[in-house]
């Protein structure tokens, strides 16, 4: 019987980080993750799926308990050295609104920035949405089909799960992935530039 990793009640980005010790320890094999939130199996699949890893998510209830089978030699990890060593711009917005002063005019403001990518070079690998940021990417938003084109044109879409959580938003994301803080930080690490409107 392969290894079982209990993530249950861990928050983000918890899951993901023993996913990657459990890898990091094994040459090859599988071992299952068990969890107890959507964001979390999806962080974990998408983790998992980043390092060469094949995966099968079984639902129990209110658990995700999901297979990782790890494969011979390398499983993976060419493809993140070379997505990490491509050069690569990250967006990082923090908040619903730019600049510091009257709201009204930064959530304009934001709204424009957001709607102009699509007309610049070069254009961003990904875009992370943190903190009240994620109003962006949610329900009632002005700019969820200029996130949307943007996504269609490849560049990735991130929120915070646990920012979707805190602010109760996340069954109303509308475009991109829910993500955790190892992705975010990640992605922030790898980039060659972090703007932040």
């Amino acid at each position: 019987m392969s290894e079982i990793i209990d993530a249950r009640g861990m928050a983000c980005p918890q899951p993901v980080l023993m996913t990657k010790k459990t890898l990091e320890g094994m040459p090859e094999g599988s071992f299952t993750v068990v969890v107890d939130s959507a964001i979390s199996k999806d962080n974990v699949v998408r983790f998992a799926t980043s390092q060469g890893c094949e995966t099968r998510v079984e639902e129990k209830g209110n658990e995700f308990h999901i297979e990782v089978i790890k494969g011979g030699a390398g499983g993976g990890s060419a493809e993140v050295e070379e997505e990490a060593s491509s050069s690569n711009i990250t967006v990082y917005i923090h908040t619903d609104r730019m600049g510091q002063g009257d709201d009204a005019l930064g959530r304009i403001l934001i709204k424009g920035f957001i709607k102009t990518i699509k007309d610049v070079d070069p254009k961003p690998r990904r875009m992370i949405f943190v903190n009240s940021g994620i109003f962006l990417t949610t329900e009632g938003s002005e700019v969820i089909d200029a996130l949307k084109e943007l996504e269609e044109m490849g560049i990735e879409i991130l929120s915070c799960g646990t920012c979707l959580d805190f602010f109760n938003r996340k069954d109303k994301l509308e475009v991109g992935l829910a993500s955790n803080m190892f992705d975010i930080t990640s992605a922030l690490m790898q980039a060659d530039k972090v703007v932040i409107p």
